[in-house]
């Protein structure tokens, strides 16, 4: 879509900047991701999890599953049949314990307990997607580095989570779990992946890739020599790059955050963000003269602008049940339609832009796609990623040009139901 001129210089004067190379975004990325890898100063964690892609798919067994994460905690049962089909039972979904008040380390894991009562020796292996920093162990396990500030135990900070989640299910009279697996969404989504094919030959590796509230990856890296690694998969919190462009737009909603600085990668792409980046632009463009007095009038008043006010714009423009679509259809021009609707996409087109960069960079980590019948699978979660305004689409348009076209590598989007409950049960399974 060619940019109108006047939006086109409207971004340049605030250093937003058009159509970033993906493949230099890419570049920067790989340098970060290796230098992360080899124990030297990175953005990114690139965190160790001591574990691959099972080879064959599970059969006859069935595990626990936790998902906690945000301020929800749910729990089932999935069961894999003979054929190794998988079934879910038992749902049940909760508060997240330390959401509703503080609590210390004691208290929090009775909680877990209770929460899991439904559940009680009913596998003796559980797999546990928690969606917090953690370090995980050879064994299987994560030591948390803190919570996000919905939760409040900070006594938890430091503890080994599944040791201490096996230790009071024994006291609350559960039989011996043989093995608690901790795992966050991205290697869950990556297993998942792995999962949607009985034959492993069909894929060469695998990637989990989140793009929702917040944005993060994983993927297989070979074994590496120089890095002092064996073949694993490597979760890499790719939020946490900082060599990225901002514009003034994002500078000034990046002081209005929690951690000024920090996830600027993140901030650029995850749909906690979009909206309120956007807001800030569409204040200056406001101030700058690019809207007809009313509409500017109208904009300059709005209070804040979500990503779901926005997607309703970029999806129907004219709809005026829509946050702004209503301020256009009462007061504005088609040149008012259109410079708003060019901002809005300029802001989602940058973040397929960067989601893309972010997916080239871990594809060639993994070394392989080399060979079309064999592709690197992607399994891709989040709302942002599959209902957000043409990002999908663009994301694989990106992807096509660059892997494919350019550097002669194979790969291929996925999707699958329920993918991180199925992803935590195979890590459940994993020695």
């Amino acid at each position: 879509m060619k940019m109108n001129k006047t939006v086109s210089s409207f971004l340049a004067r605030h250093n937003f900047v058009n159509h970033v190379d993906v493949l230099s975004v890419a570049q920067a990325i790989l340098d970060d991701m290796s230098n992360g890898l080899q124990g030297k100063k990175a953005d990114e964690d690139m965190i160790k999890t001591f574990s691959n892609p099972p080879s064959s798919s599970a059969k006859g067994k069935s595990v626990i599953v936790i998902d906690a994460g945000g301020t929800n905690f749910r729990s089932c049962l999935v069961t894999f049949d003979n054929e190794g089909v998988p079934s879910i039972s038992e749902m049940e979904k909760t508060k997240m314990p330390g959401v509703e008040k503080e609590l210390s380390r004691k208290d929090f894991f009775e909680q877990f307990a209770v929460n899991l009562e439904h559940l009680k020796n009913k596998a003796d292996r559980i797999g546990f997607c928690f969606s917090y920093p953690m370090t995980i162990t050879e064994d299987g396990d994560g030591i948390l580095l803190g919570f996000s500030k919905e939760v409040k135990a900070p006594e938890v900070v430091g503890a080994k989570i599944g040791e201490s989640l096996k230790a009071v299910l024994k006291e609350h009279g559960w039989n011996d779990i043989k093995r608690i697996t901790l795992c966050n969404d991205t290697v869950a989504a990556l297993l998942a992946g792995a999962s949607l094919t009985d034959n492993v030959e069909n894929f060469s590796s695998y990637i989990g890739f989140i793009l929702g509230t917040g944005m993060n990856a994983a993927y297989v890296q070979p074994a590496c020599e120089k890095c002092g690694i064996k073949k694993q998969i490597i979760v890499c919190e790719s939020g946490k790059v900082t060599n990225v462009n901002q514009s003034e737009f994002d500078k000034a909603f990046d002081k209005t955050t929690v951690k000024p600085g920090s996830f600027l990668l993140e901030k650029l792409c995850s749909g906690a963000y979009l909206g309120p980046v956007s807001w800030f632009a569409l204040q200056a463009a406001s101030d700058d003269g690019l809207f007809s007095d009313k509409v500017a009038a109208k904009i300059k008043a709005l209070p804040s602008l979500t990503l779901i006010e926005l997607d309703q714009y970029l999806h129907n423009p004219r709809n005026s049940g829509s946050t702004l679509g209503a301020i256009l259809a009462e007061n504005g021009n088609e040149e008012d339609y259109d410079r708003v609707f060019q901002i809005l996409d300029a802001i989602v087109e940058r973040s397929a832009r960067y989601a893309a960069a972010i997916l080239t960079a871990c594809v060639i980590k993994t070394g392989e796609g080399k060979n079309a019948s064999r592709p690197v699978c992607i399994l891709c979660d989040g709302t942002t990623f599959h209902k957000t305004h043409m990002i999908k689409e663009r994301v694989n348009a990106y992807l096509d040009e660059i892997l494919t076209k350019n550097l002669g590598l194979y790969w291929k989007i996925v999707a699958c139901d329920n993918d991180i409950t199925l992803g935590a049960a195979i890590s459940g399974l994993i020695d």
